[in-house]
């Protein structure tokens, strides 16, 4: 307990350099596989910091990379990178929308290997601009167009460096290795996988991921029982027909609109699963080229969720099965995209209690709950699935923080006394695992 004392001072000490950062990141959004200038600031201070990192394929796994951006979006994007601030010379390493980092330090050979993943993506979300809103009105409102952080993933970009430069000052007193993950892509469920699947943490012990708000929305409580993580993957559903003059000649065309809609009528027709929750939803259906032409095109954006990988998997075959049907019935092309995913999970029992039990010796926190139903989908799970399997331990935790909006509204905003509180909970759980005091 002393070392998080020792830790809790230091937090406190920051704390004006937790803002600072918070609201410059917040000025910068980049929304997912974009992250060339949060990824480059985050990679200057590992290394100044004496961490090993590893960037571009590295770090992710090109193969596994799903809802990438095309290569004009994402050469725009590093170029505003450099033009604000970013070091060219890393931005140029995550060329492609490499942008995972992390990095590594070291302790002993003796200790667990522990890992924090901390999230750097923003939404695709137009900031409001009024005085009501704080970040307008006192300067640090998002200068990207169609971009904001309005999921707190400023934040976690923040603690995670804070995080990094606490553990660093501390490394004598600490054993075995510290992994600290930077993911890009959160938002749409992308970009874990990518990381999973290129082995960065099939070495871990003990994982450890964390979120502003959501279900605890108040400064100064903690959830450390997070539960209820929903399986979902993601589809973008490619109709292709042919045209044709609609009063001339309709016989000649085969209609991808026809296709579609059959398939969206379906698709809500799955049969529900006994063993758990399962859902499925067509979010957007486009389609047709003209009043007086046979729709020749059509795009179905939809998703599924199951309460366990393996019902999400259902809703997953299922789908795909409708989808290929409805495309044979009107005999046109199809082609089905997974563009984002993620697993379902619950936290480690042994963990979330272990995390409890620092939350209240640390005795910051005047509200902390056991158990909390996450009910909706966050990738950190496929890091907590893969480390489950490899007999680790995974949890998430939810840190409470006063809302101005919901999350992923235009007007979010959160208490930056937030920022504190997550740093001395995650570095005194990190720290506390790493030194064995958890047997």
């Amino acid at each position: 307990m002393r070392l998080c004392k020792q830790i809790v001072k230091m937090a406190d000490a920051m704390q004006p350099q937790l803002v600072e950062r918070r609201r410059d990141i917040h000025r910068h959004p980049e929304p997912g596989w974009t992250e060339f200038r949060t990824a480059s600031l985050v990679a200057d201070e590992l290394t100044r910091l004496g961490y090993t990192v590893k960037t571009g394929e590295a770090a992710i796994k090109k193969s596994a990379m799903m809802g990438v951006p095309d290569e004009t979006i994402l050469k725009a994007a590093q170029k505003r990178a450099v033009d604000q601030g970013a070091d060219k010379t890393w931005v140029e390493k995550m060329s492609g929308g490499l942008t995972g980092i992390i990095g590594t330090m070291n302790f002993s050979n003796d200790g667990p290997v522990v890992a924090l993943r901390f999230d750097m993506d923003s939404n695709d979300v137009s900031e409001t601009q009024n005085e009501q809103h704080r970040p307008y009105r006192e300067g640090f409102c998002s200068i990207n167009p169609n971009a904001m952080h309005a999921c707190g993933h400023d934040g976690h970009t923040t603690v995670g460096l804070a995080v990094a430069g606490i553990l660093s000052s501390l490394k004598d007193e600490l054993k075995g290795t510290i992994k600290l993950i930077f993911q890009p892509a959160e938002e749409g469920v992308r970009g874990a996988r990518a990381m999973v699947e290129n082995g960065d943490v099939d070495d871990v012990n003990y994982m450890l991921g964390a979120h502003f708000g959501f279900k605890m929305r108040k400064t100064g409580s903690i959830a450390c029982n997070v539960k209820g993580f929903l399986a979902t993957s993601k589809y973008d559903a490619y109709f292709t027909g042919v045209p044709a003059h609609a009063g001339a000649a309709p016989e000649t065309g085969k209609n991808a609109l026809l296709a579609a809609a059959c398939a969206t009528l379906n698709l809500h027709a799955i049969s529900r699963h006994s063993e758990g929750v399962s859902r499925i939803n067509v979010g957007t259906l486009e389609a047709g080229s003209g009043r007086n032409i046979i729709g020749d095109k059509a795009l179905i954006k939809l998703e599924t969720r199951g309460g366990s990988s393996n019902i999400n998997k259902y809703m997953e075959t299922e789908a795909q099965r409708i989808l290929k049907a409805a495309a044979q019935m009107y005999d046109v092309k199809i082609q089905i995209e997974k563009v984002g995913g993620a697993a379902g999970a619950n936290n480690t029992p042994e963990l979330a209690k272990y995390i409890h039990s620092q939350a209240e010796e640390l005795g910051i926190f005047n509200n902390i709950v056991d158990d909390c139903d996450f009910g909706a989908s966050e990738d950190f799970s496929y890091f907590m699935e893969r480390v489950q399997e490899n007999g680790g331990q995974a949890a998430y935790v939810m840190v409470g923080a006063d809302l101005a909006a919901g999350h992923h509204d235009s007007h979010f905003d959160f208490d930056e006394k937030a920022l504190g509180y997550s740093v001395k909970a995650l570095t005194c759980t990190a720290a506390s695992l790493l030194i064995g005091d958890n047997k």
